[in-house]
């Protein structure tokens, strides 16, 4: 299997809750982005995700380091991937980058995100619509048209919510070659005057 739906997102966080909790670890809260955050919040029509990509671990109301995870908590992932016939390494930290630690996530990012308790060792807060935005744009800028591109036009975002998108993500590259290629974002976007702001 390559994608997996809305329903079989939750079965298996629902059953990683579940390995979690018989195994009696610690509760784990991770703040989610991408796709599977997408899906769950059901914010662009599409039906499926390849992957649950992990941005943090929430502890104390705080956005910590998730990566690595630990290696029990990828052997539980790895159960649910067999029982549940899902991609492999489904549950990942590919977008968590120290880069977001050091140069910081879009303010108040924190108080946007809704949360869904999978039993009670394994919590997920996904990210809001706003806050798609700003990664969608960062990653459609990183990597080209594609789902990303695809995503955030879907988002259908305000001009000013670019703007503020836009001005984050030159935090996190200032150079002038990442300058250059996300005005080329924006203007392909319908977006050629908010370029000129930047």
């Amino acid at each position: 299997m390559s994608k997996f739906s809305r329903k079989q997102l939750d079965e298996a966080l629902d059953l990683l809750g579940e390995i979690i909790a018989a195994a009696d670890r610690r509760p784990q809260h991770f703040v989610v982005c991408g796709g599977s955050s997408l899906l769950a919040l059901e914010l662009v029509s599409r039906t499926a995700t390849r992957d649950v990509d992990i941005l943090a671990s929430l502890q104390n109301c705080q956005l910590v380091q998730a990566k690595p995870l630990p290696g029990w908590l990828v052997s539980a992932a790895q159960e649910v991937q067999v029982e549940l016939n899902l991609p492999e390494n489904w549950f990942n930290t590919g977008p968590t980058e120290d880069t977001f630690f050091r140069f910081g996530f879009p303010e108040g990012l924190e108080g946007r995100l809704t949360t869904k308790k999978y039993g009670p060792a394994l919590t997920i807060s996904f990210i809001s619509r706003y806050d798609q935005i700003f990664f969608k744009l960062y990653a459609a800028v990183d990597t080209g048209p594609g789902r990303h591109y695809t995503d955030l036009v879907e988002l259908n975002p305000a001009e000013e919510e670019l703007l503020a998108a836009a001005n984050w993500t030159r935090r996190h590259d200032p150079s002038a070659g990442f300058l250059l290629l996300l005005k080329q974002v924006l203007e392909e976007l319908g977006y050629g005057k908010l370029a000129e702001r930047l």
